[in-house]
């Protein structure tokens, strides 16, 4: 699906993970992202659009992000996307955690996730 040959040649900064592990980690991480946003629906509470527009924002970034760097091969775009990603997923584990204290923490490891994307976004750009 994606350009693997351009992907091949990068040069892959320190800590690079191995291929086969990000396909389980994300695999997880949607399952506990949806859980998430199903306890946050489920618990009773006023004034949750801002919970649902932040989790819309960040969710509509995430999958951006993939075509961005591997299609269009956009280094420095892709690194915006995911730094505005970080953002989103920041402001929508607050707001989960105002309504759901368990919603919020869920999120948690996705955000780890996701900023230690972001070094490896950064790398590549810094050394391609």
């Amino acid at each position: 699906m994606y350009s693997t040959l351009w992907f091949n040649n990068l040069i892959k900064p320190n800590f690079y993970p191995p291929a086969w592990l990000f396909t389980p980690v994300w695999i997880i991480l949607y399952g506990i992202i949806f859980a998430s946003l199903l306890f946050y629906t489920i618990k009773p509470a006023r004034n949750k659009l801002r919970g649902y527009i932040y989790f819309i924002i960040q969710m509509v970034l995430n999958l951006a992000w993939s075509p961005v760097f591997f299609l269009l091969h956009n280094i420095t775009l892709a690194l915006v996307i995911i730094i505005l990603m970080d953002l989103f997923v920041i402001l929508t584990i607050k707001r989960f955690y105002t309504v759901s204290k368990f919603a919020g923490m869920m999120l948690i490891p996705y955000l780890l996730w996701i900023l230690f994307a972001t070094y490896l976004n950064t790398a590549f750009l810094i050394l391609n």
